[in-house]
């Protein structure tokens, strides 16, 4: 072999280890650019943040379809919840602060594969901090990690709509009577448990024109079971229509020109020969204040004060006068709305 073929030989083999070490370099940056993305963007502690700015940008679709988060028939049986739980509040426009100012405080490793996330956030003036407990699942293009959530973060909000099924939570008005039957429907109060987002706070309330519940604030934790009332309480208006009612009841019983006007709460009973039709008037009307019972809204024994002027002659003495006389009264009502809005009043 000639000393060409030598040279030509030893530049071969140097190119060939040459281009081998570069594809070692190659692929060992591969890798290494791999590992980082699996450790950050693709790791852990990023599942959870994304899952948490999801909330906080109110993007509950994409918060809700996070692995691990949605409950499936057997996992709501496991909870001890329905099969038929509502997802209602599982949307935009409803959740009133998602987690703010998120910090990953720690993100452990565990033996079996999963890791532990703690995770500090603001949710409106409370600084909360949750740990989240994730494993991996099937990886992307088979390299870079997924993650899903060991216990479903999503809460079960236990609502107590008080004096009237309907509640309003952030833009959505829900009807806690929408999976009930038969009698459960004529309840005056009425609770019903939502499936929702969490970590979030939300806001319930209830405005219209007879009755409004004044908002009450709640947090709900990752996981967490969360009871509140939706205390609904008659408005002015509603309070002005009973006492319209009752005006005008009064009024028809004071036009019956008999000593004791039928159905009505006052009267009188005279000895003496009455001469005349007796006149009634309504001198003060009981005025009207509601308060909810266990059936309807309810006002107490009220005072009113009626008088009555009637021509009379005395058994004794054959003497005429003129009978006039206050007589005091006690009204009492229960009030509830009909379904057509209508306000339905009986007296007690």
């Amino acid at each position: 072999m000639g000393n060409s073929e030598v040279r030509r030989g030893r530049v071969s083999a140097m190119a060939i280890i040459g281009w081998a070490g570069l594809a070692m370099l190659v692929v060992g940056a591969f890798l290494a650019a791999l590992g980082g993305l699996n450790a950050t963007i693709y790791g852990a502690s990023s599942f959870v943040e994304r899952y948490l700015e999801a909330i906080a940008d109110d993007d509950i679709a994409g918060a809700a379809s996070t692995p691990g988060v949605a409950l499936d028939e057997a996992e709501l049986e496991a909870l001890g919840l329905p099969a038929d739980l509502s997802t209602a509040m599982l949307r935009s426009g409803v959740v009133a602060a998602g987690p703010q100012d998120v910090r990953i405080v720690s993100d452990i490793a565990n033996p079996d594969g999963s890791h532990s996330v703690t995770a500090s956030y603001r949710l409106d003036d409370e600084i909360a901090e949750s740990t989240f407990r994730v494993h991996p699942i099937e990886p992307l293009y088979g390299v870079l990690h997924r993650w899903e959530f060991d216990e479903s973060p999503i809460a079960v909000i236990h609502v107590t709509a008080a004096h009237n099924p309907l509640f309003t939570v952030g833009e959505l008005t829900l009807d806690t009577r929408a999976t009930k039957t038969g009698e459960e429907l004529e309840a005056f109060s009425h609770t019903a448990p939502y499936l929702a987002i969490a970590p979030a706070s939300y806001t319930f309330e209830y405005d219209s024109t007879l009755l409004e519940a004044a908002p009450v604030s709640v947090l709900a934790g990752a996981a967490e079971r969360v009871p509140v009332t939706v205390d609904a309480q008659p408005t002015a208006a509603f309070v002005e229509r009973v006492q319209l009612q009752v005006d005008e009841y009064l009024a028809a019983c004071a036009e019956q020109q008999v000593l004791q006007p039928a159905g009505c709460p006052f009267g009188i009973e005279v000895d003496d020969r009455v001469t005349s039709t007796p006149q009634w008037s309504i001198l003060s009307t009981p005025q009207v204040t509601l308060t909810p019972s266990d059936t309807s809204f309810d006002m107490p024994p009220t005072e009113g004060v009626a008088h009555i002027s009637v021509e009379a002659q005395d058994l004794f003495d054959g003497r005429f006068y003129t009978l006039e006389e206050d007589r005091p009264f006690t009204l009492a009502l229960a009030a509830s709305i009909n379904p057509d809005g209508s306000i339905a009043i009986q007296l007690k």
